[in-house]
């Protein structure tokens, strides 16, 4: 069992994470498949069925898909990889 303090740290994470990906899902000179990717992301980390090391591997698989998109801005790779490792120190 995960230690209340370690989920307290995993929320946090969570949350720090939603913030940016809602940064990309709400910028315009963002392409839209890119946005979508992140609202699914955020979508993933909100189900509260699943613990939060799976909650986080769900949503960083769907950004490790969309990473790989030449069209994606320079800025906005840097703020998904960001989400990226703040989503990999979530662990069971």
């Amino acid at each position: 069992m995960v230690s209340k303090r370690k989920l307290k740290e995993y929320r946090e994470r969570i949350e720090q994470a939603m913030a940016i990906l809602n940064q990309v899902s709400e910028d315009t000179t963002t392409p839209r498949n890119i946005r979508r990717a992140a609202k699914e992301s955020m979508d993933a980390l909100q189900v509260t069925e699943y613990t939060p090391a799976v909650r986080a591997s769900n949503a960083i698989s769907i950004l490790d898909e969309i990473l790989q998109d030449p069209n994606m801005p320079p800025y906005t790779r840097v703020k998904l990889w960001n989400v990226m490792s703040i989503l990999e120190a979530i662990k069971d």
